[in-house]
Parts: structure tokens; C-alpha cells; sequence
């Protein structure tokens, strides 16, 4: 088997568009979300989001930008950052061995909505020719593979907040088995539309805003937490065959070195203990490591009751005595809940806190729960000089549970 090389890296966030910026945010315990301004806020019970300062004219033609839902306005963005950064990895090799794997959990909602809108409420009977186009599911990776000439294998994940983790998961194994030597693989979610927030308030999913500061309301592993905040954004990665990239002098940022995936089969939202602590285990197993390696979690961690009292007793039971020792953290605390996009965007803040040797907080964290008793890294970074290998955990409404683990080069 070949080992893995994450060469490029690429992010369009709620905390800054660009590698280095959304990093910087992250170690300044900086919160990207906020109140939303758009013009359909006033028709929402939860007004508070965690949206990309980001505008898709100031990257792209009015004539391409119209064929672009925002999702692939942004995924393109983080890829061409991600491919940049490799020294055109994509170009390295036959086009036939270069491919790309994107983790969507919706689509294309903005162009869903308009659509419906323009169909229903305005009574119009035609829509934008290229709707279809721009609200497909993989619109992004279809979009990535002609900007960078991709003709390898193409794949769109769909499993929901594991979306983009198992993109990343399932490219690295294309590289490790032979399949291919450049993978562009990440994630994109646009969820902040008013069909897409109003069904999640319908779900009862969504926290309750902070009434002092918008900015806080997210509180993983909190007392007080009351649910999820949305975020939208995209990030990617370049993936190649870490020989290769030493030979062409790559930058060679980690190496993935496991990934685990398993399904929950027990409820369609409910997470499982057994099921995350199935997919951490899997992870290390393909590592050939042990918990005792690992210098840092970073957790799924919603914001939800549910979600990380389980994630907590998972931990408990994959790392035993270990646990207590390992710090654990969750940046949606400051990014929001990403959906499909997470796992891409967390293993990004994975490869940089090894990179920066900083491990980013969880913000918002002043109300410790009972049940929720590990070191979650609250409320500032912490300097940890030498981190050389952290694990990232993503756990999805259906089940799907995907955990990768990078390693320093």
C-alpha cells in the first residue's frame, strides 16, 4: 500500500476565505457566527448562522457565474487555493490518474429555492435554463474536474455531516491501492436558504440564541448547549502518492495515515455510542496506532444534548485511561455546523494545529457539563509544541460515521 501525501489545502469559511485565515481565526478563539442579514431572515425563529463573507463575482465572469450555484462557486475557490498550494499536483501526472471526490450533503439549495420561488410564489412558468445543472448534487466535483482537466475517477458522497470526511477517506484509499496518484477531494455546503433553515427549525435541531452575544451561540460540550448553528462554506485537499510528491518536491503538509467508517443501523438521527466508538477503532486500526498517539481529537461536536454526551462516552470507551490525557476539541464552536463540508474543513484545522503546533479551542465552554468531562481545550488555544498525530470525527444523521487520522510528515 502507498502512503498518502496532503499536499494543498484549500477553505472558503465563516472565519475567512483562505488556509491561513481560517487558522488564524480558529487560534484567536475568533467566532464566525452571527446574526443573518438576509432579506428572508425576518420569517425565521432562529436568526443566528455562521455565513461565508464571500462573493462569487469578485472569482468569477457574470457569464460563468450564472451557470454556478454558490455551493461550486465556493468549492471551486477552496480547490484552486488547494491546487495552487500543491504546485498543480493535478498537472503531475497523467489526467487519467488525477481524480476528484466531493462530500455534498444538499446540492445546490440557493438554486432549489429561487426556482421554487420563481415557479410558486412568483407564478412565473419558466425558470433559469441551467438550473438543473446548478442545483445537481455533483455540480462541484463536475466543476473541479473540468477547471483542473481531471479525467480519473469522480465521486460525490452524500452522507450527510460525514460527507466530505468520507470523500477524503475513500480518495486516500483510491491512492493507497493504485487507482490513482492525484486526488482533489473535500467538501461544499450552502445550506443558508430559507427552505433549508426553515426545515431545519422544523427538526428542533438548531440552537437558541445567545441573548448577550450572538457570536456564542454554539456551546459544545456545554451545560447550557442547545443545538447546531449552520455554517456554509467549501474545503478541499490534494491527496497524491507521498513518493511521487517527494520526487517532484511537493510541499508535503501530513500524510493520512487511517480512516475508519462504519454505520450506526440503530436510528436515523439518534447517535450511538458503539457506532462512534466502531468508526474511532477502525481509524486506528488502519493506522496500525494506538490511542496513546494521538496528540489531539478534534470531535464532531454539534452543539446538540444528543450528540456530545455520546461523543464523550465514545471517546471514554475507545481511549480508556488515555482518555482524560488527550485534549479534545470542536471548532464548529466557532465555525458552525458546515453539514456536508465539516469533516473536510476539521481536517484541514487538524493538518494546521500539527503544522502550527496550536490546538485550537472550544469556545463558549463556561458552563462544564457533568457528562461531558474530557479536556475539550476551553475557551483559548493552547500551544502544543511537537504534535505529531490527531484524529478528526464526523457523525451524520443516517448513521454514517467517518473518522480520519493524519499524521506530521
Amino acid at each position: 500500500m502507498r502512503r498518502v501525501a496532503v499536499t494543498g489545502m484549500g477553505v472558503v469559511s465563516p472565519l475567512g476565505t483562505g488556509v491561513d485565515a481560517f487558522f488564524d481565526a480558529l487560534a484567536a478563539g475568533r467566532s464566525g457566527v452571527r446574526r443573518l442579514e438576509a432579506p428572508f431572515a425576518g420569517r425565521l425563529s432562529m436568526r443566528v448562522a455562521a455565513p461565508c463573507d464571500f462573493d462569487g463575482a469578485a472569482h468569477f465572469a457574470a457569464p460563468r457565474l450564472r451557470m454556478l450555484d454558490r455551493v461550486s462557486q465556493m468549492a471551486l475557490v477552496a480547490a484552486g487555493e488547494a491546487v495552487a498550494q500543491s504546485l498543480e499536483a493535478t498537472k503531475s501526472v497523467a489526467a487519467d490518474r488525477a481524480g476528484v471526490f466531493v462530500g455534498v450533503g444538499l446540492g445546490g439549495p440557493e438554486s432549489t429555492d429561487e426556482g421554487y420561488r420563481t415557479l410558486y410564489a412568483e407564478g412565473s412558468n419558466r425558470i433559469k435554463p441551467y438550473s438543473v445543472l446548478m442545483a445537481m448534487a455533483n455540480a462541484p466535483a463536475a466543476w473541479i474536474g473540468l477547471d483542473h482537466g481531471l479525467q480519473g475517477p469522480s465521486l460525490t458522497y452524500s452522507t450527510a455531516c460525514s460527507s466530505s470526511a468520507v470523500a477524503i477517506g475513500e480518495a486516500a484509499r483510491r491512492i493507497a491501492g493504485g487507482e490513482a496518484d492525484v486526488m482533489v477531494a473535500g467538501g461544499a455546503e450552502a445550506p443558508l436558504t430559507l427552505g433549508t433553515m426553515k426545515a431545519w427549525e422544523a427538526l428542533k435541531t438548531l440552537a437558541t440564541e445567545d441573548p448577550a452575544d450572538p457570536s456564542a451561540t454554539c456551546k459544545p460540550f456545554s451545560k447550557d448547549r442547545s443545538g447546531l448553528v449552520l455554517g456554509e462554506g467549501a474545503a478541499m485537499v490534494v491527496l497524491e502518492d507521498a513518493e511521487l510528491a517527494r520526487a517532484r518536491g511537493a510541499p508535503i503538509l501530513a500524510e493520512v495515515a487511517g480512516y475508519g467508517l462504519c454505520t450506526d443501523a440503530s436510528h436515523i438521527t439518534r447517535p450511538s455510542v458503539e457506532g462512534q466508538a466502531r468508526a474511532m477503532r477502525l481509524a486506528l486500526d488502519d493506522a496500525r496506532l494506538v490511542p496513546a498517539d494521538l496528540g489531539y481529537v478534534n470531535a464532531h461536536g454539534t452543539g446538540t444534548g444528543a450528540n456530545d454526551a455520546v461523543e464523550t462516552a465514545a471517546l471514554r470507551q475507545v481511549f480508556g485511561a488515555r482518555a482524560d490525557a488527550t485534549p479534545v476539541s470542536s471548532t464548529k464552536s466557532m465555525h458552525g455546523h458546515l453539514l456536508g463540508a465539516a469533516g473536510a474543513l476539521e481536517f484541514i484545522a487538524c493538518v494546521m494545529a500539527m503544522r502550527r503546533g496550536v490546538l485550537p479551542p472550544t469556545m463558549h465552554l463556561a458552563n462544564p457539563d457533568p457528562e461531558c468531562d474530557l479536556d475539550y481545550v476551553p475557551n483559548a488555544a493552547r500551544a502544543t509544541p511537537g504534535l505529531a498525530c490527531v484524529m478528526t470525527s464526523s457523525f451524520a444523521f443516517g448513521g454514517t460515521n467517518a473518522v480520519l487520522i493524519c499524521k506530521a510528515p
